[in-house]
């Protein structure tokens, strides 16, 4: 069956319900869910139901679409606050981290291909590394967030920061090394100065770009809310877009943006965060399910033998290592078997297949050799890495218990008051109820969590150790909610007493 604009959306429809039905499974079996997305799309693909596709121009176009919306989601969702104590280690994996990656990998394909008689270029053998030297955004968010996996040592923002930040750094090595591999005529210094142009005019223009979209959306009065979700997105696509046309790197800039976006005040937050969740996994469904079906399934067991080789390498070697020297300077930080896992969680993905096509298009990948080899090495790390991010944690020792889920409940613009969450870690032993303390003025307590259930108080409710209090107050009060916030977590009924009337 041969893809065309009468059978597109009955195809693509079929595809995304029995892509959205395996991955309900996936949680059964333990599996990956954008691994069966992937599956999902090969065998529909020539090899499996028939279908013919083979555009990977579409495909590339797609993919840097759904990217940038995965990359600028990833950001938004990001506390700035939770990655600033890894702030410089996340930008070092991003980058130091990136390079020695493809490097090392680079050197092992050059070397095993000759062992092997495939005589590879070493410009090839670096490009091939370079395309899957990055850590996947879309696999590591979705993969840690529905395992609700904690973990101890900032270990969890610190894999967030540098999945959400390496992919420029993948993109930048693979054009640049297209580049040299095409034979554009480009010295060492111009390669340099691109990368810095690149990576600066990215990072300048997300912030400035992402500040602008704060103040448009801040302060202009559309009438119909549910259009801001569809401005923001607008506004994501330009700050690709414009960046790109400056010659910066767009997939950086869009992640800076969600990043500043997501860490200020933006009206009708809620609601674009509920779309942005909503368009972000769309966008991935569609996107593993593309690079799915453009894959032909017999070509995998060719390069079978080096794709395992130079699969085992990245995870037992090349990501190590690159992990130890990037996290040398902060040894003190993070212990041994923290390291351990964070080099175990370089989970491969939707982004190194879509740098993959980026040869092929260019022309030096005619018979698929490179894009093959990085699906191959995706399926791998899925199922080797992606199937055991739990497991993993556990054994090493850096596995915790996770955070209890909150009130998830946001306040509409118009109402000025803040909400603050605490948990009570200290017995209530005096027996008082909630009409028998007093808070600060104009804050009230609007529901407990206890045990699993919502309880709406009364005076006569009385407050008990583990209890999760949503505290509501007026907006120039919230500094006193915000005082039992931080000291909620040690003594929150010792603070309690402080406001008692003798």
């Amino acid at each position: 069956m041969i893809l065309s604009t009468g059978n597109i959306l009955l195809v693509g429809s079929i595809l995304l319900f029995v892509g959205i039905l395996a991955g309900k499974a996936s949680g059964r079996f333990g599996t990956p869910m954008l691994l069966l997305f992937l599956v999902v799309g090969m065998l529909f693909g020539t090899d499996g139901v028939g279908i013919e596709f083979n555009n990977f121009g579409v495909t590339q176009f797609v993919g840097m679409v759904a990217l940038s919306i995965i990359l600028f989601s990833g950001g938004m969702d990001t506390t700035f606050k939770d990655i600033k104590p890894v702030l410089k280690e996340g930008i070092v994996l991003a980058t130091v981290g990136v390079m020695l990656t493809a490097l090392l990998t680079g050197t092992f394909i050059y070397f095993v291909g000759g062992w092997l008689g495939l005589n590879v270029p070493f410009p090839i053998a670096l490009l091939t590394a370079a395309v899957m030297s990055s850590t996947d955004s879309a696999s590591v968010f979705a993969i840690l967030r529905s395992k609700k996996q904690g973990l101890s040592q900032n270990i969890r923002p610190l894999l967030e920061l540098e999945s959400g930040s390496n992919d420029p750094m993948a993109y930048i090595l693979t054009i640049m090394l297209i580049q040299i591999a095409t034979g554009a005529d480009s010295s060492a210094g111009e390669v340099i100065v691109t990368f810095l142009k690149q990576m600066g005019i990215g990072a300048v223009s997300g912030f400035l770009l992402a500040q602008l979209a704060v103040r448009v959306i801040n302060h202009i009065n559309i009438g119909n809310k549910s259009l801001y979700s569809t401005l923001l997105l607008s506004l994501v696509f330009f700050t690709y877009s414009f960046t790109d046309l400056l010659d910066g790197n767009g997939y950086l800039a869009v992640y800076i943006a969600g990043i500043v976006m997501g860490n200020q005040k933006l009206s009708y937050k809620r609601t674009l965060s509920t779309f942005f969740d909503g368009v972000t996994w769309l966008f991935q469904i569609v996107m593993f399910l593309m690079l799915g079906l453009l894959v032909n399934p017999h070509e995998l067991i060719d390069i079978a033998p080096i794709g395992l080789l130079i699969g085992l390498f990245m995870i037992v070697v090349a990501r190590p290592v690159s992990v130890l020297i990037s996290l040398l300077p902060s040894r003190r930080k993070f212990t041994g078997k923290a390291k351990a896992y964070i080099s175990w969680v370089g989970l491969r993905g939707a982004a190194p297949i879509l740098f993959a096509t980026y040869p092929k298009l260019a022309g030096i990948d005619p018979d698929n050799t490179i894009f093959n080899i990085v699906f191959f090495i995706t399926i791998i790390s899925l199922l080797v890495q992606g199937t055991t991010v739990s497991s993993m944690a556990e054994v090493l020792g850096v596995g915790e218990a996770s955070p209890e889920k909150g009130f998830d409940i946001d306040l509409p613009d118009e109402i000025k008051a803040d909400l603050t969450e605490v948990e009570v870690e200290e017995d209530n032993n005096d027996g008082r109820t909630l009409k028998e303390i007093t808070l600060p003025e104009k804050t009230l307590i609007m529901m407990i969590r206890r045990e699993g259930r919502y309880i709406i108080p009364n005076g006569s409710t009385i407050i008990k150790k583990g209890d999760r209090l949503l505290l509501i107050s007026e907006d120039e009060q919230k500094e006193h909610a915000g005082e039992i916030k931080r000291k909620g977590r040690f003594a929150l009924w010792q603070h309690f007493k402080d406001f008692v009337k003798n």
